[in-house]
């Protein structure tokens, strides 16, 4: 079943877009990003995508109150990214009531780190690789690496990973498109479920992930501006996987 998820980035306790990652250009939506929360399953959300903003930022988490709301608030399963590089981290965000816990900057960093989260935590583990033309980026996308978005999730093929959450910057809050051919390029028969993220304006856009073999999609801005309407979509993709 393709999985749809829409996206809380939390950004000074506020839930924000922005626009190819560019802190300068958040854009609040909503003021309690539990509020958001409740929303989206009052809509019909199976599941949501959080990200601290900050913590991506500052390398450790730091919206704790604002994602506590939010688990506090809705019972479906939650991912949360943002600044989670150490086991204390991953201990901590779990306590919150956080399900699964996305791994960014540390897979590339240490790859043994994420060896090591996977032996713990199992499919509790996904790994976000972020990627503008190709290449990944790190630190709540503020620093380059000469490393592949292909090479980076073959290797975590290797360690165990079962998720992965591919996100092209270049795409990400422009109402655009997905890109398709990036995405596709890292499906592997015995590789890790792949999340398309990033450019999302529009349905049909969610047929042509899914009908690709895409595990998911997380959708934002095309969300907050009304642009895909959740319920609608929703229903949309129940037809297509029957």
């Amino acid at each position: 079943m393709f999985e749809l998820y829409p996206a809380i980035d939390i950004h000074q306790g506020r839930c924000v877009r922005l626009t190819q990652g560019d802190y300068a250009t958040a854009n609040v939506y909503d003021e309690s990003p539990a509020n958001a929360a409740r929303r989206w399953v009052a809509a019909g959300a199976t599941q949501l995508h959080v990200v601290d903003l900050d913590g991506a930022k500052a390398g450790y988490p730091v919206n704790l109150e604002a994602i506590a709301a939010i688990t506090a608030t809705v019972s479906i399963p939650i991912q949360l990214g943002g600044g989670i590089r150490t086991h204390e981290n991953v201990a901590t965000v779990r306590q919150l009531g956080v399900t699964r816990v996305i791994i960014g900057t540390k897979a590339v960093q240490s790859p043994e780190f994420v060896a090591e989260l996977v032996a713990q935590h199992g499919d509790a583990i996904i790994v976000g690789v972020d990627a503008r033309d190709g290449l990944v980026q790190t630190a709540g996308w503020l620093a380059g690496s000469h490393v592949s978005a292909t090479d980076l999730v073959a290797q975590m093929r290797t360690l165990g990973v079962t998720r992965v959450i591919y996100t092209d910057i270049s795409r990400d809050g422009t109402l655009s498109e997905p890109n398709y051919a990036a995405t596709a390029d890292l499906l592997h028969p015995d590789g890790p479920k792949i999340i398309a993220s990033g450019g999302v304006s529009h349905v049909d856009q969610l047929v042509t992930l899914a009908r690709l073999g895409i595990h998911g999609v997380i959708v934002g801005k095309a969300l907050y501006t009304g642009a895909i309407e959740l319920t609608n979509a929703l229903e949309l993709l129940a037809k297509e996987s029957q």
